[in-house]
């Protein structure tokens, strides 16, 4: 039966009136808080849905487990790579060791085949996995073919293999991008990097891994077609922008027509001197060059304002 407000007031009077009143703000509240609580809840299973599974687009298009791959990549240690008229240089930070531990087990830049080198940035664990099967392909081809395989034959297994583990269910990407070194069928070196997501592309210089974009706009102002040792001090010089100077923090490697070789500490060190020297002398240069035009500068002041 309605109510009608002048009967209510008048059977039980202004308190009746107040009460009936808080109790609809009562209501009012305890709807909308309700109400809250289902879209909180509701928030994280509609992402849950595209967070966990690797084969489910978001709705703006990101399939979310590679990012976090590529998340990955970004943590991961500074690799470098240079491509020259004669080889490819490739340059690894290197993560400290225990003291009793022996650093060859955690090499960053690893051997596919007598020509072809790989440096990576990410999971030490799956490069290995990745790198070994890269090896077993690299050994069929030379079995089946009786040549040697082609390095933008290898990047494109390796790239594919990738590729692979964002397309199927119940399996993860690689959290690793890669930096492959070798030469052509005709006999030019060529540099290609590989990313989580399994795309592949041809540099003549790129770095990846923990800052690795500060160091990729180092190499487009400096970047210039060398060859031999002039190869190695560039891509030791871009290295050194991020790395402490030393040969224990640093692993350089060059693959030329002749094969794989790794630059020994000592080696190393004594280019590592050398570029510490080549750039003290050039800010040497720089502050009296800068000396000299502010005498100049003031020099010129004095003149005007004598004819003042």
């Amino acid at each position: 039966m309605p109510q009608i407000p002048g009967l209510f007031e008048s059977r039980f009077g202004l308190r009746g009136s107040l009460a009936l009143a808080c109790s609809r703000i009562r209501n009012k509240e305890d709807n909308s808080r309700s109400s809250t609580l289902n879209v909180v809840e509701k928030k994280p299973k509609k992402m849950s849905r595209y967070d966990g599974a690797i084969t489910v687009f978001s709705p703006d298009g990101h399939l979310f487990q590679v990012e976090y791959a590529m998340e990955a990549v970004r943590k991961g240690t500074l690799a470098v790579g240079v491509c020259g008229t004669d080889c490819v240089v490739l340059g690894v930070e290197k993560k400290s060791t225990a003291k009793l531990q022996d650093p060859r087990t955690m090499r960053k830049i690893q051997t596919v085949d007598d020509k072809i080198c790989v440096a990576f940035a990410g999971l030490t664990a799956d490069a290995r996995i990745l790198i070994n099967r890269a090896r077993t392909e690299a050994q069929s081809h030379k079995l089946t073919l009786e040549d040697s395989v082609p390095v933008e034959y290898m990047t494109r297994f390796i790239g594919g293999v990738q590729q692979k583990y964002t397309q199927s269910g119940g399996v993860r990407p690689f959290g690793l991008s890669t930096l492959i070194a070798g030469f052509s069928p005709e006999g030019k070196p060529q540099l290609f990097y590989t990313d989580p997501s399994g795309t592949y592309s041809e540099w003549q210089a790129n770095a990846t891994g923990r800052n690795s974009k500060v160091v990729r706009e180092w190499l487009e102002r400096h970047y210039v077609k060398a060859s031999g040792s002039d190869v190695v001090k560039l891509a030791l010089r871009a290295l050194l922008e991020l790395v402490e100077p030393g040969s224990k923090n640093i692993e350089i490697a060059t693959v030329g027509l002749a094969g794989t070789s790794i630059l020994s500490s000592g080696t190393l060190d004594s280019l590592i001197n050398e570029i510490e020297g080549e750039k003290d002398e050039a800010e040497k240069v720089k502050k009296e060059t800068a000396r000299l035009q502010a005498e100049r500068a003031l020099a010129a002041a004095a003149v005007t304002t004598g004819f003042e």
